[in-house]
């Protein structure tokens, strides 16, 4: 079994997506570990909430890492938002890693739950690396 020791998950947290990735049941687990199969979808949905929480840590540690960040205001269109990446990055001489139909399908793949349509609903703010990874961050979602 591997260890929780380095992460945010606890030892039976750990314990218990280890088994249903291995397929048993909640039910099955349940009886291995002595337990109740509502225990077990209470420990799994507690570690699915640390394991995006930590997610959300390293999103947002990559964005302020980033030598080039910006915020983008609520009722942004995506056009106008692909068009600030270009424009940050043009001015401090970095080449984006996307093209344009490429930024657009990754930002909108990151930023679907925070959209109303082609625009913002939140704030959001952009970080772009030296290698041209644009990230992004929002406190929303």
């Amino acid at each position: 079994m591997a260890s929780a020791e380095s992460t945010t998950l606890t030892e039976r947290q750990v314990e218990v997506l280890e088994l249903r990735e291995q397929g048993q049941t909640q039910q099955e687990v349940a009886d291995r570990l002595g337990t109740t199969d509502s225990n077990i979808s209470a420990i799994e949905r507690a570690a699915e909430q640390n394991i995006e929480k930590a997610r959300r840590t390293l999103e947002l540690a990559r964005t302020i890492r980033s030598p080039i960040q910006f915020s983008v205001s609520p009722g942004t269109s995506f056009d106008k938002l692909v068009a600030s990446v270009y424009s940050h990055a043009d001015e401090a001489g970095i080449k984006i890693a996307y093209c344009r139909p490429e930024l657009y399908t990754h930002l909108y793949g990151v930023l679907e739950e925070c959209t109303n349509q082609n625009e913002l609903k939140t704030t959001i703010d952009v970080g772009i690396t030296n290698e041209g990874e644009v990230r992004v961050f929002t406190e929303d979602f």
